[in-house]
């Protein structure tokens, strides 16, 4: 850990002049205490960095936890082993999850199904008691229930250190999270100006604790990561009828982690009552269990918190990106991303070139700068890729 000012940590080896500058302006907000941490795999975003926790005092900044509310990762260990899968043409298993699992943006369910009734009917409750209409935001919300969009979001068949196998996901709240992330940072950007309230980005601007709009944020914030966790479970039960269909055996759970990266809760911090905001991080207190992906084709880890202090009890939420989106497909070719995937099953198209592993961080280097803040449980290894456009 490097103490870069009194008010910025940083656990990153790896760290771009553009990602300290603009978390250096997070930091200096006056609300923020004690200290902004850098997660390992910091790298710029929008308005805060992503691979940030950022402690606040009676405020919250819509933009920093950002527009995927409850994105996390979901992994379950069967008890199917490394002879179960291995040797075998993945090719129809990867289909079929493709086939079960609506991919890429916009994409939604034709109907909800039977496994997802419960789970919208459970919505649907907390969004009445917390008073507000989620159609009024996006009204596929339903629809989406289930579905894994776009990016970096992913499904993966994988083996442990001992050859057993997982499952294992990211996504987050889709489109109606997107819509209420919106609608809320719009909100903050008014009263700024409302208020002349001057900011070093237009992007951190806030909502004061104990006004209607911060509640009613905090009430759409709250409703968004449940959905966003619950999206994980559908996808996830979906992906492991399809393993079990494939190898036909009924499978048994032997371990289920859930976890959001991009979320807000209030906690208690040096004695202290603060909204910690994790944007591309997660929550690792001491003994709690965590997921942290390493890019397409590159290793995963199960982990085990240590509860750093200094980090707020937090660990990074992947690799992070090396390259933009647009500079990837510039600087790599789809022979690159061939040779990279070599040996796993994935849908060989140019449209992921943008996620090569070599657009990433080192994964190794990532979980190295992590070692205080994290115990590493199992290690992953992919058979099957499946992404979104």
């Amino acid at each position: 850990m490097e103490k870069i000012t009194p008010r910025l940590v940083s656990w990153a080896s790896l760290l771009e002049p553009s990602t300290l500058e603009q978390a250096e302006r997070t930091s200096r907000l006056p609300f923020v205490f004690p200290h902004l941490a850098l997660m390992p795999d910091a790298h710029l975003g929008l308005g805060a960095t992503v691979g940030s926790v950022i402690p606040t005092e009676r405020a919250v900044v819509p933009a920093a936890v950002g527009v995927d509310i409850g994105c996390g990762m979901i992994a379950v260990r069967t008890q199917l082993t490394r002879v179960d899968l291995v040797g075998r043409d993945l090719a129809p298993l990867r289909r079929s999850i493709e086939r079960a699992v609506p991919l890429s943006a916009g994409a939604a369910n034709r109907t909800v199904v039977a496994t997802a009734q419960p789970r919208v009917a459970e919505l649907e409750a907390l969004a009445a008691e917390a008073g507000f209409d989620p159609d009024a935001r996006a009204g596929r919300w339903r629809l989406q229930l289930g579905s894994l969009g776009s990016g970096n979001h992913f499904i993966e068949v994988s083996l442990d250190e001992q050859d057993r196998v997982w499952a294992f996901l990211h996504s987050g709240s889709r489109g109606v999270g997107n819509k209420i992330a919106q609608h809320h940072i719009a909100v903050a950007r008014r009263l700024m100006e409302k208020f002349w309230i001057e900011l070093p980005d237009r992007d951190l601007a806030y909502l004061v604790e104990d006004t209607p709009e911060f509640w009613s944020y905090l009430r759409e914030l709250r409703w968004a990561q449940h959905y966003a966790l619950l999206n994980r479970e559908e996808m996830m039960d979906r992906v492991l009828r399809q393993v079990a269909e494939f190898t036909g055996t009924d499978l048994v759970e032997h371990e289920r982690v859930n976890c959001h990266h991009n979320f807000t809760q209030q906690e208690e911090h040096w004695g202290r009552t603060l909204w910690v905001t994790r944007k591309g991080a997660i929550e690792a207190r001491e003994g709690q269990p965590g997921l942290v992906p390493g890019s397409m084709g590159t290793r995963s880890y199960v982990v085990e918190g240590l509860g750093d202090r200094m980090s707020l009890c937090s660990a990074p939420h992947g690799a992070g990106r090396a390259y933009s989106r647009s500079a990837a497909r510039r600087r790599f070719t789809p022979e690159e991303l061939r040779a990279a995937m070599a040996g796993i099953e994935y849908r060989d198209t140019d449209a992921f070139l943008d996620e090569i592993p070599a657009a990433y961080k080192d994964i190794d280097a990532v979980m190295a700068d992590a070692a205080d803040l994290v115990r590493v449980r199992h290690t992953l290894r992919q058979l099957v890729n499946v992404k979104g456009d």
